[in-house]
Order: C-alpha cells, then structure tokens, then sequence
C-alpha cells in the first residue's frame, strides 16, 4: 500500500519542492544556464505576497472558548478551556501555527494532528495539537475524504542509533528507499544510507455490529513491524474511531483531499516578471559595453583603439570605424513589468492597504482600520478556513483528554481578574446519571482571535474614549471596554479603591455628626 500510495504521489512531491524552491526565488533551475555571464534576476514579489498574507493570518491566531451547554457544566467548561489553554502553551502552538500557515499558502494544504504525549507536564501526559509535514504524509489517493480511506502513511527518516535505542526487533538495516525517491533537501548533503525510512500507519476496521470503526496504529521499519497498537490496545487506538489528522486545502482540487496554493496561482506571472527583468539587464550590459566596428581598409590597429590610454592613434581612413549602439528597449516593458508586480498584490489580496500602505495623509485610527479591514478579505477567508480546522482539531483534542488524562492535573484560570486553580481528570468530563451509568459532557467550541489587530484595537479605543467624552459612559466602564496592556491590574485596584472607601464612609448623618461630636470632646 505504501508502494502504490508514493507511486501516485510522485507528481505531486515534484510539485510541492518546485513551489518550495518558488518561495525562495530558486525558479531558475527550471531553464538551461547556456550563458554562465547571463543574469538572472529575482524580485521576491510572491514571496513578499505570502508572507504578508502569513502575517495577517498570525494576527488573526485562534483561541477555543469552551462553553457549556447546561449550567451544571459551568464549571467542567472552565476547567476544559484552561487545560486545552496550557495544553497548547506547552506544546509551542503559535510555532505550529506559523508552520501551517506557510503550508498552506505555499504547498496548498496543512495537516493537523491530534495525539496524546505522557511524558508532557512532568509524567501527567496531555493532548497536542501538531503540524504535520505536507512531505511527510501519504492519504489515499482514491478519496477525497480522508476518513474513508484505506489508510493514512505518516513517513520520516530516522538515523539507525535512534531506532536501535527505541526498537529491539530493529536489526540495523537501512532500506535506502528514501534516497532514491522521497523528497528531500537538494541544499544538504547528508549520507542518508546511515538512515532508515519508518512508517507509521494508520487503518480503520470497520465494525458491522456496532456500525463503529476502529482506529489502528503500526510502525514499520527495515521491512518489519517493529510496533502495533493492536496488542496493548484491541478496541482501538483512539476511542473516537478517527484518523488523528485534520486536512485544510486552500483550493481544493476535485475528488482529493489536496489543494493548491498561491505559489501555483502566481508562479507565471512571478517568472514572466523575471524574464522580463532579465531582458531590461541584458540591454543594460549590453549598452554599458558599446562595440566599435573596425574595418581592414580603415588601417588602425583594434588592439591600439582598445587602449583609453593613449591619446594619439594613426591610421589611413575614419571611414572603416563605426560605433554600434544597443538601442533602448521601448518604456512600455519597465510599465508592464510594475503591472505584473501589481497584479500579483492585487490578486492574492496583500495589497498596500492590508501592508499599512496607507496614502492621502489619513491618520485617524478608526479610517486605517476600516481600509484594512476592506482590503484584507483574502485574508479573512483563509482564517476562516484555518479557524473552522482548529475548531475540528480541539473537538478531538477534548475527546483523547477524556480517554487518556487519568491523573489529576491542576490548572489555573482567570475570574474577575482573580487567578485561581482547579482540579481537571477524568470524571472532570464525564457526568454521572441516576443508575450510576456514565455520560460524556458535551461542549460548545467558540473560536475567537487571540490577538486583535494593532489598528482595530486604536480604533475602539477611540471610540469608547468619544463615548466617555460624551458621557454615555463612566471611567470604570470605558475601562472595561479598553483594550491595553495591564488593564486587569487597573480594574482590580479600582474595585479595592471602592471597596475600601464603601467600608470607611459613615453609615449616616447622624452617625457622622456624633463622630465629630466625640472628636471636639476629646480635644477638649
């Protein structure tokens, strides 16, 4: 199956490494070096595009709200929302998250996946949320819903000190199969016949009785089965019965799971922009080399016209000398070239407005924001895309909690400002009912962006200061609707302030003019 699996996915490797080397500006490979002296120009104009596109997809990073669906599980879905929180700060999420956001743009899909580490916060063990390498993973080529395909390939080469260490049945055998067709980085001269391919393969048996699947996991390597879920677990590796891989194309292709990305939308145009690049430098050289035509008749040596040195040259006839000029290439070529550059911004949606391109002299906060917030509607269709598969991602991360976090864990939490803790395992997600009969709690998953844009949050700012000004709110609520750094601190001394002096004002006027009284008497 891996066999047919890589066979058909040979194509699409060369595609994914020719966008990789797109990214970088190394397209020229492509076209045969007849003239070493040749230039060949590269203006990073699609690489520039994707990452101001990756940058607007950062800022719009993804954060889970767990809400709960009865108020009994209140409680459960704090507890939820601050495991998956530290679950995701442990496991580095914001690099994962960078490193799905240039799969995406770039190969055209990202992979997700959900597991279950034990070794994670000091022997309690804990879900992840992980980017698997587009160039790593094999889904069945047959269908476009990876759920319902025969299997799913997770490859990567392992040097034969790592496997020996972690695999007894490992006899030191290297295959040498992925030297000869898996991709693989042309820049690193590595000796990979020091390394082995491991497979980790993942199958569904499907259950006829109970109209369920269960979810396998087998590690093969030097041609032997070096681990299989099977034996520690029969029912199944996960019990949700899934693959633990979430696949997002940016443009999805037809019957497949894969997609395409900007690199394959533009690469044309970024090439004919080169070429043309090419064509305005050659004209330049040629032009700062101008060629002298000398002929036999005209009697002067070319070898004593070539030397600038000297000032005096003999010779029968000025006739047989001819300067040859490069004419200027028409200055319609400089303007298309800038319009191709221009249409690559304008197409993918990274414009100067969603740069912070901003011309005219606008300077409000509130004007900025809006043409940003217009000119990034790319931008926003992706995150959605990315933010609906984070979605899908925690829903499973909730599910392997609930099978594998047996040891209680304490995690902390925030509650009108106050930090707090709690105890999460198990029982956590879990709700008893009369009979004693167990029942998973059932969660909403909200996603929010975890960070707002610089300008939006000035933007609102500015109008809940015009709000204040006008008196349709008070210090403390505008405060509250404020979005700055150490605002929690500044409302939790304003509560105290307010409580401290709710405590020392006197209860009345009577009680105050006795305290006087009392005061003047003991003067006295």
């Amino acid at each position: 199956l891996f066999e047919e699996f890589s066979s058909a996915y040979a194509q699409e490797w060369a595609r994914l490494e020719e966008a990789e080397r797109m990214y970088f500006g190394d397209h020229w490979h492509l076209v045969p070096e007849l003239d070493p002296n040749e230039p060949r120009p590269v203006t990073p104009v699609l690489q520039s595009t994707v990452e101001n596109i990756a940058a607007d997809l950062i800022d719009l990073m993804p954060e889970a709200s767990i809400l709960a669906r009865t108020p009994e599980d209140e409680n459960a879905a704090r507890l939820t929302e601050a495991l998956i929180r530290e679950n995701h700060a442990s496991n580095c999420y914001e690099r994962e998250y960078r490193q799905l956001c240039h799969d995406l743009l770039v190969g055209g899909y990202m992979v997700q996946e959900v597991g279950y580490d034990p070794s994670l916060f000091s022997g309690f063990g804990g879900a992840f949320i992980r980017h698997a390498d587009n160039m790593g993973i094999l889904f069945d080529p047959l269908c476009s819903d990876i759920q319902e395909g025969r299997a799913v390939i997770k490859f990567g080469l392992r040097t034969i000190e790592w496997l020996k260490a972690r695999f007894p049945m490992f006899e030191g055998e290297s295959d040498g199969y992925s030297a000869k067709r898996l991709p693989h980085d042309v820049l690193l001269g590595a000796n990979r016949h020091k390394c082995a391919l491991l497979l980790e393969f993942w199958w569904r048996e499907y259950d006829e009785d109970t109209g369920t699947s269960r979810l396998h996991m087998a590690q093969l390597t030097g041609g032997k089965v070096v681990a299989d879920s099977r034996r520690a677990k029969p029912e199944g590796y996960f019990s949700h019965g899934k693959y633990p891989f979430i696949v997002t194309a940016l443009y999805p292709r037809k019957d497949s799971c894969l997609g395409y990305g900007l690199v394959d939308m533009f690469k044309r145009q970024q090439q004919y922009a080169d070429k043309l690049d090419q064509i305005v430098l050659k004209n330049a050289l040629m032009a700062s080399h101008n060629k002298l035509l000398v002929t036999h008749a005209s009697g002067f040596d070319t070898d004593d016209l070539r030397d600038w040195s000297k000032e005096v040259h003999t010779g029968e006839s000025l006739n047989g000398i001819t300067w040859f000029t490069t004419p200027p290439l028409p200055a319609y070529i400089m303007q298309y070239i800038q319009l191709m550059r221009e249409t690559i911004k304008d197409e993918s949606g990274a414009n100067d407005f969603s740069r912070g391109g901003i011309a005219g002299g606008i300077t409000a906060a509130s004007a900025i924001a809006a043409l940003q917030e217009m000119s990034s509607k790319r931008s926003r269709m992706i995150s959605a895309q990315m933010h609906e598969a984070y979605r899908e991602a925690v829903r499973l991360e909730i599910e392997v909690e609930r099978e594998f976090n047996i040891l209680p864990r304490t995690v902390y939490f925030t509650v009108d400002g106050e930090r707090t803790s709690g105890l999460f395992d198990s029982s956590t997600l879990k709700r008893r009912l009369p009979g004693g009969k167990m029942q998973p709690v059932d969660f909403s998953v909200l996603i929010k962006v975890q960070k707002q844009n610089r300008w939006s949050v000035l933007g609102q700012n500015e109008l809940v200061l015009q709000m204040l000004s006008l008196g349709v709110l008070n210090s403390e609520q505008a405060v509250e609707l404020m979005h700055f750094e150490g605002k929690e601190l500044i409302l939790k001394r304003a509560k105290q302030n307010a409580a401290n002096s709710k405590h020392l004002e006197p209860a009345s006027f009577g009680e105050n003019r006795n305290f006087q009284q009392q005061n003047l008497k003991s003067l006295k």
